[in-house]
Protein backbone atom coordinates (compact mmCIF):
# COMPACT_ATOMS: atom_id res chain seq x y z
CA UNK A 1 0.00 0.00 0.00
CA UNK A 2 1.01 3.44 -0.95
CA UNK A 3 1.69 5.93 2.01
CA UNK A 4 -0.77 8.31 0.74
CA UNK A 5 -3.62 5.63 0.62
CA UNK A 6 -3.01 5.22 4.22
CA UNK A 7 -3.23 9.01 5.44
CA UNK A 8 -6.24 9.18 2.77
CA UNK A 9 -8.02 6.05 4.97
CA UNK A 10 -7.24 7.89 8.40
CA UNK A 11 -8.77 11.34 7.33
CA UNK A 12 -11.48 9.65 6.06
CA UNK A 13 -12.29 7.37 8.99
CA UNK A 14 -11.24 10.12 11.53
CA UNK A 15 -14.23 12.65 8.97
CA UNK A 16 -16.34 9.76 9.42
CA UNK A 17 -16.57 9.37 12.92
CA UNK A 18 -16.37 12.60 13.99
CA UNK A 19 -19.69 13.29 12.12
CA UNK A 20 -21.49 10.26 13.26
CA UNK A 21 -20.39 11.44 17.11
CA UNK A 22 -21.85 14.66 16.45
CA UNK A 23 -25.46 13.31 14.69
CA UNK A 24 -25.58 11.15 17.88
CA UNK A 25 -25.07 13.92 20.28
CA UNK A 26 -27.54 16.14 18.34
CA UNK A 27 -29.95 13.28 18.73
CA UNK A 28 -29.41 12.83 22.00
CA UNK A 29 -30.31 16.34 22.97
CA UNK A 30 -33.08 16.64 20.86
CA UNK A 31 -34.57 13.78 22.69
CA UNK A 32 -33.96 15.47 26.05
CA UNK A 33 -35.61 18.62 24.60
CA UNK A 34 -38.76 16.67 23.98
CA UNK A 35 -39.48 14.40 26.89
CA UNK A 36 -38.79 18.00 28.86
CA UNK A 37 -41.35 19.07 26.98
CA UNK A 38 -43.85 16.32 27.12
CA UNK A 39 -43.08 16.00 30.97
CA UNK A 40 -43.70 19.55 31.53
CA UNK A 41 -47.31 19.63 29.55
CA UNK A 42 -47.90 16.81 31.79
CA UNK A 43 -47.34 18.72 34.69
CA UNK A 44 -49.31 21.42 34.34
CA UNK A 45 -52.34 19.97 32.49
CA UNK A 46 -52.48 17.52 35.64
CA UNK A 47 -52.02 21.32 38.07
CA UNK A 48 -54.97 22.76 35.66
CA UNK A 49 -57.44 20.05 35.74
CA UNK A 50 -56.89 18.95 39.64
CA UNK A 51 -58.96 21.43 41.26
CA UNK A 52 -58.29 25.08 41.66
CA UNK A 53 -55.53 26.43 40.12
CA UNK A 54 -53.92 28.75 42.51
CA UNK A 55 -54.20 25.75 44.97
CA UNK A 56 -50.64 24.80 45.69
CA UNK A 57 -49.67 21.12 45.68
CA UNK A 58 -46.15 18.93 46.68
CA UNK A 59 -43.85 17.53 44.81
CA UNK A 60 -44.75 14.33 45.93
CA UNK A 61 -48.57 14.79 44.97
CA UNK A 62 -46.99 15.64 41.27
CA UNK A 63 -44.81 13.19 40.95
CA UNK A 64 -47.52 10.56 42.14
CA UNK A 65 -50.05 11.58 39.25
CA UNK A 66 -48.15 12.22 36.48
CA UNK A 67 -46.10 9.00 36.57
CA UNK A 68 -42.63 10.81 37.08
CA UNK A 69 -40.24 10.67 40.00
CA UNK A 70 -39.82 13.52 42.46
CA UNK A 71 -36.41 14.17 41.27
CA UNK A 72 -37.78 15.18 37.94
CA UNK A 73 -40.59 16.92 38.64
CA UNK A 74 -38.46 19.02 41.26
CA UNK A 75 -36.23 19.47 37.47
CA UNK A 76 -39.49 20.36 35.44
CA UNK A 77 -40.90 22.57 38.00
CA UNK A 78 -37.95 24.53 38.71
CA UNK A 79 -36.60 25.33 34.90
CA UNK A 80 -40.63 26.18 33.26
CA UNK A 81 -41.24 29.78 33.59
CA UNK A 82 -45.17 28.66 33.95
CA UNK A 83 -44.84 27.18 37.40
CA UNK A 84 -43.52 28.47 40.76
CA UNK A 85 -42.41 27.36 44.05
CA UNK A 86 -43.82 28.42 47.44
CA UNK A 87 -41.42 30.19 48.78
CA UNK A 88 -43.81 32.64 51.13
CA UNK A 89 -43.38 29.83 54.30
CA UNK A 90 -39.59 29.98 53.98
CA UNK A 91 -40.20 25.96 54.37
CA UNK A 92 -37.88 24.61 51.44
CA UNK A 93 -38.54 20.86 52.75
CA UNK A 94 -42.02 20.36 51.62
CA UNK A 95 -42.01 22.21 48.12
CA UNK A 96 -45.20 23.28 47.05
CA UNK A 97 -45.91 24.41 43.47
CA UNK A 98 -48.51 26.06 41.24
CA UNK A 99 -48.90 27.48 38.21
CA UNK A 100 -48.09 31.57 37.74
Amino acid sequence: MDEVTIWEGIIIGSAGGAIAGLVIWLLELGKRGIMKNCHTRRIIKWLKSNGDIKEWRSTRAIAGHSNLTEDRVRFICSNSSRIKLNTKDGNHSDEKWTLR
